[in-house]
């Protein structure tokens, strides 16, 4: 079974993703992986060194193509799952909201198309957590 918890922090060391629920022209901003036929938030793994707040920027530009945007934390979310990276441990990342106003032209990494949508996807690839994060930040006040 999949738990999702939300915090206000976590240090910093322990956040090792960066998630980011996006909108453009009032509609939400999902993409789709090459391999698979489902979508999803753009984000991905932190990267040694890197700043938290610079890794969900880079995974912003990399799988949406987002030249210009603002990007706020939302907050730290736990994602504790018996398949996760961590043999089932808790595992941290950080949530993030951005409104991009400009796109590139094409995309340039693993990511074969984003879509602009009035309404979430059935068809999530991170089912139990992705929809999770959602509405937390709604909660929080964010969509």
């Amino acid at each position: 079974m999949t738990e999702v918890r939300f915090y206000k922090e976590a240090d910093d060391e322990l956040l090792q993703f960066a998630v980011i629920i996006s909108r453009a022209q009032n509609k939400y901003v999902f993409c789709k992986h090459r391999s698979r036929d489902t979508w999803e938030c753009p984000g991905g793994h932190r990267e040694a060194g890197e700043n938290i707040l610079d890794t969900a920027k880079r995974e912003l530009y990399e799988e949406t193509g987002a030249l210009e945007f603002t990007i706020t934390p939302v907050c730290v979310y736990s994602v504790t799952a018996p398949d996760n990276l961590n043999n089932g441990e808790e595992s941290f990342g950080m949530l993030f909201f951005a409104q991009i106003t400009r796109f590139e032209a094409d995309l340039h990494s693993e990511i074969e198309e984003i879509v602009l949508m009035e309404d979430l996807p059935e068809n999530w690839t991170y089912s139990h957590i992705q929809p999770q994060l959602l509405q937390e930040a709604k909660k929080r006040g964010y969509l």
